[in-house]
């Protein structure tokens, strides 16, 4: 589960509790794209201590609930490590976090990484999402509400798809100049 990754992503970087956890997903990591509440976390916190990936120290607060602080083991290391060095798959989703998420916890942990990663990516929405700039959208369609106006839906959907288009188009270019950067600051 990518949750996990995520988790194991925001340990690296130090220790936290379930509820720093949620606090960073809701800052830094917001634009992961993963909607994650509370109760999940603990959840998903609870299944990585059983794994062994993940340990936890009890920390007391005056007039407060203690806090469980996680740290993680060499298991979740070894965990993290593999999953980071895993071939990483494009989704055929181009907005889907899983992108984001590797690039964030993988390319942190090595340039070379980092990569690969975006290379991949950038090479497959070449390949499928920059294939065709206006997929056909119907002509004409038969409304089973007499509301539906069919030549105001397809005005819609036309304006969906260029919004889409536009979104990969800035996507690959984001890429692109990414890449480079990265490359850029590669030791020779």
């Amino acid at each position: 589960m990518q949750l996990d990754y995520m988790i194991l992503g925001v340990l690296a970087l130090g220790r936290c509790s379930g509820y720093d956890l949620r606090r960073w997903m809701e800052g830094p990591g917001r634009y992961l794209g993963y909607g994650v509440q509370l109760p999940q976390i603990y959840r998903r916190l609870a299944k990585l201590a059983e794994r062994g990936w993940i340990e936890f120290e009890v920390d007391p607060r005056d007039g407060r609930p203690d806090a469980k602080v996680y740290t993680m083991t060499e298991a979740g290391r070894q965990a993290l490590l593999e999953w980071a060095r895993s071939p990483y798959e494009p989704s055929p989703r181009p907005m889907d976090p899983d992108f984001k998420l590797r690039f964030l916890f993988a390319g942190s942990l090595d340039r070379d990484i980092a990569i690969e990663i975006v290379r991949t990516e950038l090479d497959y929405r070449k390949k499928h999402d920059a294939q065709s700039p206006l997929a056909p959208i119907p002509d004409s369609y038969d409304p089973q509400l007499p509301e539906l106006d069919p030549q105001w839906a397809r005005e819609i959907q036309t304006m969906t798809h260029e919004q889409g288009y536009a979104y990969a188009s800035g996507f690959i270019v984001w890429l692109e100049l990414t890449l480079a950067r990265l490359e850029a600051g590669r030791p020779r």
